[in-house]
């Protein structure tokens, strides 16, 4: 793995939420990782075969996502079979959902492609599309448009 600058580095942990969260989700692997434990999969083979992710890039992000408490670890054992570990999304790594949603939607719209997704949002009884919007703390929807990032 490629040394860090000191600057990423400082940046990586400094006082930007933004560029900490890059120094934990800082590939697509790590993202692809959550939405296939959203999608139910607990197993390093699930997630190995639903990837295709070569076995070492996949033990390196899981161990990184589990240190990052996004993921947690356990071991279990089905009968006549060696211990095998589990990962599951903590409630950080749950809360990702809503990243994983707008970030669905962005593409969507600005990188369309012909086939529908393969991966939708839905609400609690599985029928109800959910969707992504900026609310301001009194509870009005914003466009994004109108955001403005400011230096604090």
């Amino acid at each position: 793995m490629p040394r860090q600058s000191p600057a990423l580095t400082e940046a990586l942990n400094g006082s930007c939420a933004i560029a900490r969260c890059l120094g934990v989700l800082d590939d697509p692997w790590s993202f692809l990782l959550v939405r296939e434990a959203l999608l139910g999969r607990r197993t390093f083979a699930e997630y190995r075969d639903s990837l295709g992710i070569a076995s070492d890039v996949l033990s390196a992000r899981l161990a990184k996502l589990v240190d990052a408490e996004v993921m947690t670890k356990t071991s279990y054992q089905q009968p006549g079979q060696r211990t095998r570990e589990a990962y599951d999304l903590t409630p950080a790594g749950r809360e990702l959902s809503a990243v994983l949603i707008a970030m669905k939607q962005w593409a969507e719209t600005h990188l369309p492609r012909e086939t529908p997704p393969k991966v939708d949002a839905r609400g609690r009884e599985g029928q109800t599309p959910i969707t992504s919007h900026l609310v301001d703390a009194h509870g009005n929807t914003v466009r994004s448009d109108e955001v403005s990032f400011v230096r604090r």
